[in-house]
């Protein structure tokens, strides 16, 4: 491997982590083994620490292929409670407001969610990265400030409804860039006149790199080690001759 002239890697990022933190495990690790040389290394979409899967990290000249990683689609195994909505549309916050759910039933689910498929408007959640006035707009929500955000036009290709429980539903959604699946579990909540929000979320394809293909953290230093290794090698036999 050259990270320097450029790799592209596919990880599996860990629930818990951030997509900085992946990032930045990555590009210390080679710039140790290159005895403090830097060299760039960037993702191709961020995952919230609430969700593992499939990530696209880049180095060197490679960061340069980045923005084709983003436009490529994705694919995600979600999974959503009914019946309670939080702050965050996720697990970051506390339930906010709980709701009946006798009503919910597998075929109502299913007709709901037909009416996500396409190209479909979408209000980002508040905690999110988008910015505000040039702040992130989960840092203005955390410092009590109120946000207003723009629905953006995205495309959602397929859901499929995996599993059904009266109070919890798993999903498969294939979709395009800048979709978010908190917000997905936000509307659909909506549409079922029962609330949701995401406790679990998988990315399970980015394009056609899908999870069996991906690297672990425990995998950084071993690749690390033989990539930055060929490199000195390389390095001395230039210097030789």
């Amino acid at each position: 491997m050259d990270f320097v002239e450029g790799e592209i890697l596919y990880f599996n990022k860990p629930l818990h982590w951030t997509s900085f933190q992946l990032v930045k495990r990555l590009r210390g690790r080679i710039s140790r083994a290159l005895d403090g040389k830097r060299v760039k290394v960037g993702h191709a979409g961020t995952l919230d620490p609430l969700a593992s899967g499939v990530m696209i990290l880049c180095t060197g000249k490679s960061t340069k292929q980045i923005a084709r990683f983003q436009n490529q689609t994705k694919e995600y195994v979600a999974t959503l409670r009914l019946g309670a909505t939080t702050p965050s549309y996720d697990l970051e916050t506390e339930i906010d407001r709980v709701y009946p759910i006798d009503h919910i039933t597998r075929e109502g689910v299913e007709q709901a969610l037909s009416r996500f498929v396409g190209t479909i408007s979408q209000v980002p959640p508040e905690f999110s990265a988008c910015k505000v006035d040039g702040c992130r707009a989960y840092k203005r929500v955390r410092r009590g400030e109120k946000v207003h955000l723009e629905p953006k036009e995205l495309v959602i290709d397929e859901i499929e409804l995996l599993d059904f429980a009266p109070d919890t539903i798993r999903l498969r959604v294939v979709c395009g860039k800048g979709t978010y699946i908190r917000a997905l579990a936000r509307d659909l909540g909506e549409a079922l006149g029962c609330g949701a929000h995401l406790i679990g979320l998988v990315r399970t394809r980015v394009g056609e790199v899908t999870l069996d293909r991906c690297l672990t953290v425990e995998d950084i230093d071993r690749i690390v080690a033989e990539g930055c290794f060929s490199e000195k090698c390389k390095n001395e036999e230039e210097l030789q001759n």
